[in-house]
């Protein structure tokens, strides 16, 4: 979904919505991403997560109490350039009536007392991303950013960098063939 500038500034919001990558955006901290919207207004800007870039750590090489030993090993991901010291815990399920349930800024005693239950998805994230009032909007009429509602199969796909090509191969046949674009097209 592009951003249509006839839309109400105050009716639009991607809250609950992914934000992937265009394969023009190969800038490093936001190559082949998949975000996760957890605020958007225009007003306020917006804010999110990486969900598929996960680093070569866990939860139990920075929390060592017993209270996490169910998040020890829980992969983390990197979030986003922004707040790269802070730790945070979010959780995904899925409603019939609602779609997509995701809660941010989660306590890491309640991440631990959800990992493992049936139908949740907990994700640990080192950073987040956001944007200013306006940013996001301009961005995604630059077609820096392919919006997606999600689906219930994203809480049993791979959230590791995988999970870019797998989304835009489920859009059409169009973003099909953008996830098999090469890296770097000028090599081949």
């Amino acid at each position: 979904m592009a951003y249509d500038s006839a839309i109400s500034e105050q009716s639009f919001s991607l809250r609950g919505q992914l934000l992937i990558a265009s394969p023009s955006l190969a800038d490093g901290t936001f190559d082949h991403s998949v975000i996760i919207l957890s605020k958007h207004t225009a007003t306020d800007g917006a804010v999110g997560a990486i969900i598929n870039h996960r680093t070569d750590s866990t939860v139990g090489e920075l929390l060592c109490g017993p209270q996490f030993k169910a998040l020890r090993k829980l992969p983390i991901h990197h979030g986003g350039p922004l707040a790269k010291d802070e730790l945070t815990f979010c959780s995904f399920s899925w409603s019939e009536t609602d779609g997509l349930r995701y809660r941010t800024g989660i306590s890491a005693e309640a991440a631990a007392k959800l990992v493992g239950m049936p139908g949740q998805v907990v994700r640990a994230c080192i950073g987040h991303s956001a944007w200013s009032p306006g940013q996001l909007e301009n961005e995604l009429t630059q077609n820096t950013w392919i919006t997606l509602k999600p689906s219930s199969n994203l809480l049993y796909q791979a959230h590791d960098i995988t999970l870019w090509a797998t989304l835009l191969k489920e859009i059409s046949p169009y973003h099909h063939l953008l996830s098999q674009a090469p890296q770097n097209p000028f090599l081949n």
